[in-house]
């Protein structure tokens, strides 16, 4: 029987992470599942639990190819670091939240044992999330190229300079103004830095893409909403007095002089999720967000019939 690879992403710089992955890797050991952890994270576990002589170092006898499933233990940063780990790969992303809201996560720290329980089982389905992919142009040149799960986001790289930018849509321009930076979004991040910027929650289902202004000098500065099959640009205009900066998951940066152009499509290449738990968006909005819902009386009135 082939051996099966489960890869361990965990903040071993964080005592209750270190931990968790210890307990996630002795479970996974005692089912005869091998446990892949990067150099770094599998050399703190290591000094923690010498014992663990069967976990493998990630891309030396083992690759992302190889992978089954990547288990996450933290918050949405390190499920994104993960992701950025395993791009390419076809293995789904597990993520246990040991952070604070922990949006992409499906479990809870609570649940660690039972999560990996039904990882060991295969007890789970596999959600693909859009991505971005993300060019940038400088005199029509491709100077850098990456994507994204959540947003790219173009920023003033000074606090007290304005960015002077133009937005555009599917190849037309839309608006220019000065603002603190423009970003660009999938649904998932709709509840990260777009949703802090003003922008609106749009259901992991929906097929879209997000631009949300940060604090645009204008009188037309709303959030847009758009296909999947849209394209945005945003150019750094050569008014602008400094320069620019592109974040990618606020992980992948790349500086933006004047006359920069940065142009954002839906990427061929989805991030995996693998999820637990099939309940609506709606109630992972209420949880992770502590949401008010005192008075609701459900989907039946006084007298039985459906609203």
């Amino acid at each position: 029987m082939a051996a099966r690879y489960m890869l361990v992403v965990a903040h071993t710089g964080r005592q209750d992470s270190l931990d968790a992955a210890v307990a996630v890797s002795r479970q996974l050991i005692a089912a005869g599942v091998v446990p892949v952890m990067k150099p770094d994270e599998h050399a703190d576990v290591a000094a923690k639990a010498p014992d663990l002589a069967e976990i493998k170092v990630l891309g030396e006898t083992v690759g992302i190819e190889d992978l089954e499933l990547v288990i996450v233990l933290g918050g949405d940063g390190t499920i994104l670091r993960a992701a950025e780990l395993v791009r390419g790969s076809s293995a789904p992303l597990l993520g246990v939240n040991l952070g604070h809201v922990g949006f992409l996560a499906e479990s809870e720290r609570d649940n660690l044992t039972e999560a990996v329980t039904r990882a060991l089982g295969r007890d789970y389905l596999v959600e693909e999330r859009m991505t971005l992919a993300v060019r940038v142009k400088v005199a029509s040149e491709v100077v850098y190229e990456t994507w994204a799960l959540n947003e790219a986001t173009v920023e003033k790289a000074s606090r007290e300079r304005m960015l002077e930018v133009v937005i555009e849509v599917d190849g037309r321009p839309l608006s220019s103004f000065g603002c603190d930076g423009v970003v660009m979004s999938t649904p998932t991040g709709s509840t990260a830095y777009a949703f802090s910027a003003g922008g609106p929650v749009v259901w992991p289902g929906v097929d879209a893409m997000l631009l949300v202004p940060l604090s645009p000098h204008a009188l037309f500065g709303r959030a847009l909403v758009v296909g999947p099959e849209s394209v945005f640009a945003v150019e750094v205009l050569e008014r602008t007095q400094g320069t620019g900066v592109l974040w990618c998951d606020g992980r992948r940066t790349h500086d933006l002089p004047p006359g920069a152009r940065v142009v954002v499509r839906r990427s061929d290449v989805p991030v995996r999720l693998a999820r637990l738990h099939q309940g609506p968006f709606t109630d992972r909005l209420v949880g992770k967000f502590n949401l008010p819902t005192s008075g609701w009386r459900g989907p039946a009135n006084n007298d039985g019939a459906s609203v």
